[in-house]
């Protein structure tokens, strides 16, 4: 939802207290599906803002029918920046919605929604791909899956959110890429990124092994995907962001070192052109580098390790050959004869 068409959609509620996702759409032209799908997605971030069923209903607002947010509670006008903000972008514009909402609201909850409206990057892509998804409210962009995993990766999101804007140490239980098992980590919360449907927080090392970072230590910078959060739980200790941080910068640093770590290992690999776009989707992380002489798709494929671009195109031996690196001819080889090993011969 973009900035401007949501506090459209607030205003419109407020003039009239009651509309319909039609009376929405034919007022600020767009479809009727689009209109319902904003004020789901109002609702859903914790705006106070309600479905009247049966014949004569509509959308409400709590309250509605004033001129101003002043029946906003401090939970309800921070979840409203926590979806605005990362909607506003640098234009004037943004930025000229986000100053008008924030003088509607109660003085008492300015502070935290302004500190809200920055605390979240959203970024429609993906390391490897584009994902058409609702990032507005703390759903199934984390966990990736419903039931128990999805709801629990809600409520970390949630909590985290508010640790973001509250400036509330956490700690939580972490298991990072290759590691077998979790381990504590305490952090000071800076900010969220919405990447492509993905969720990172940047954060500060609060503690390290257990012990207290001495006074005059600078604290390390590091970033964690929501997603192997576990046990997410706010403490007590509050902190003070770093002099002039910024967000942005901080996730371009850290985006890069990500895209770094994920493509470590690199492959050249001729596929059948039927397969190639199947091949393509199966690996991630690979791109289209023209044709071969004998009419194969050559595709450029990366991993964050060599085993696993091995592992993947093992599956795909009869419409993809590796032509480089030597060294995955030989782990896909030696995968060959293990699988010739122990599917070769008939049990008996």
């Amino acid at each position: 939802m973009r900035a401007d068409r949501l506090v459209a959609t607030l205003l419109l509620m407020q003039a009239r207290g009651r509309v319909t996702a039609r009376e929405l759409a034919a007022e600020l032209e767009i479809s009727v599906a689009t209109a319902r799908r904003d004020l789901e997605a109002l609702s859903g971030a914790g705006v106070p803002v309600y479905p009247q069923p049966g014949r004569g209903g509509g959308w409400s607002l709590l309250g509605g029918g004033r001129t101003d947010l002043s029946g906003f509670t401090a939970a309800e006008a921070r979840s409203l920046f926590l979806l605005l903000g990362p909607r506003a972008g640098d234009s004037p514009e943004g930025r000229s919605v986000l100053r008008k909402v924030l003088r509607a609201l109660p003085a008492t909850f300015r502070a935290d929604a302004e500190a809200a409206a920055g605390a979240v990057i959203a970024e429609a892509g993906g390391w490897a791909r584009r994902l058409d998804v609702t990032t507005a409210t703390a759903t199934a962009t984390v966990g990736a899956g419903d039931g128990a995993a999805g709801a629990a990766g809600a409520r970390s999101l949630a909590v985290v959110q508010a640790a973001v804007v509250e400036r509330r140490v956490i700690r939580f239980g972490y298991r990072a890429w290759g590691s077998e098992s979790d381990r504590e980590r305490v952090v000071r919360p800076l900010g969220l990124v919405d990447h492509g449907g993905t969720w990172y927080l940047v954060a500060d090392v609060a503690r390290a092994d257990g012990a207290d970072l001495p006074g005059d230590a600078v604290a390390a910078r590091r970033t964690y995907r929501l997603d192997r959060m576990q046990d997410v739980e706010p403490l007590e200790e509050t902190f003070e962001p770093p002099d002039a941080f910024s967000l942005e910068q901080a996730w371009a640093e850290a985006s890069a070192g990500i895209a770094e770590a994920r493509s470590r290992a690199r492959a050249v690999v001729l596929v059948d052109p039927a397969s190639a776009d199947e091949v393509r989707g199966w690996l991630g992380d690979a791109e289209l580098d023209g044709t071969a002489d004998d009419g194969r798709v050559r595709v450029i494929a990366r991993a964050p390790a060599e085993a696993v671009l091995a592992t993947k195109l093992a599956a795909w031996a009869a419409v993809a050959e590796v032509v480089e690196p030597d060294s995955l001819r030989a782990r896909l080889a030696e995968l060959g004869e293990a699988l010739a090993a122990r599917y070769g011969t008939s049990r008996g």
